[in-house]
């Protein structure tokens, strides 16, 4: 069981630093007057899926509340 916590931890965490970096990547292509349109429609849909693969991660990783 705490391999496959840990496992999920690291996962989250990667995927929290590639995001983050994402985050870089299109604010300083948005800063660019000349950017590509295309792919920063695409570099925020990457981005997207990140965060949802996150929160995802995130919900298996906490337990289930009784209501």
């Amino acid at each position: 069981m705490d391999e496959n916590l840990n496992t999920l931890e690291r996962q989250i965490i990667e995927l929290q630093i590639e995001h983050r970096d994402l985050d870089f990547l299109i604010d300083r292509l948005s800063a660019d007057p000349h950017h590509d349109e295309l792919q920063l429609r695409r570099l925020k849909k990457r981005r997207l899926k990140l965060k949802d693969a996150i929160t995802l991660l995130l919900l298996h990783l906490e337990p289930d509340v009784p209501a």
